[in-house]
């Protein structure tokens, strides 16, 4: 495992990969709710049966969080993220215990946001 000072520039260099988000797509319907730190999710649909999510935050360590959650179900089929259990997936980091509670308490709604969205894709 990373040292904790390792663990946060992992996080935030994730958090600067993404992908940019534009601006005029974070609106209150794209804000994920009960986290600390603003985050907003945006699903597409690329045309070929997957799904391409763009995502942003306010603070850069939730914003590389959302980054790991992105990581197992990016450009993947409605039907395989629906079947993904992407907190299986992230338990490896250890999140809960690496970082705070306050850092990590919207994972499970973000998690529902994308299992959501493709749920409702897959029909």
């Amino acid at each position: 495992m990373l040292e904790a000072d390792d663990r946060y520039r992992m996080l935030i260099d994730l958090g600067r990969a993404l992908e940019p988000m534009p601006d005029p797509l974070k609106t209150d319907a794209t804000l994920v709710r009960g986290c600390s730190a603003a985050v907003w999710v945006y699903p597409t649909q690329p045309g070929d049966g997957r799904l391409h999510f763009l995502a942003d935050s306010n603070a850069a360590i939730t914003k590389g969080i959302i980054a790991l959650v992105l990581l197992a179900v990016q450009d993947k089929p409605a039907d395989e993220i629906a079947a993904t259990d992407v907190a299986e997936v992230l338990a490896p980091f250890d999140l809960k215990n690496q970082l705070s509670s306050n850092r990590t308490q919207g994972i499970p709604n973000m998690i529902a946001l994308i299992r959501s969205t493709a749920e409702r894709v897959r029909g």
